[in-house]
């Protein structure tokens, strides 16, 4: 049975494709071919091809190992700051935005005697 198509939120389509931009500027500017570039990233040029179109399809891990490759800091940090983002902090995740309430804490339930 085929699969259906998933509907993307504009949001997702325009940052899919900014990156996508980003990819094939920054190969661009290092002067590397697709087929160089594919290689290294382990990829067939087709797919490398979809990342700097920004299909919203492609593997999440396939586009941030392209951009990594390329320089390109993902998440706003450098990848000497990423390992801090996984560290436990009181403060609201950084990719969320601030419309997203935080979560409600856990109810306080009396314990029940016998």
């Amino acid at each position: 049975m085929a699969r259906k198509a998933h509907a993307y939120s504009e949001q997702t389509l325009d940052a899919v494709r900014v990156l996508g931009l980003e990819i094939a500027r920054a190969r661009r500017a290092r002067r590397w071919t697709a087929q160089e570039l594919s290689v290294r990233a382990g990829i067939s040029r087709s797919t490398l091809y979809a990342v700097e179109r920004g299909a919203p399809t492609v593997a999440i891990g396939v586009v941030f190992e392209v951009a990594a490759l390329l320089g390109i800091n993902l998440l706003g940090a450098s990848p000497r700051e990423l390992p801090h983002l996984l560290e436990p902090s009181s403060d609201r995740p950084a990719l969320l935005p601030p419309s997203v309430p935080p979560p409600p804490a856990p109810a306080h339930r009396p314990k029940h005697r016998r």
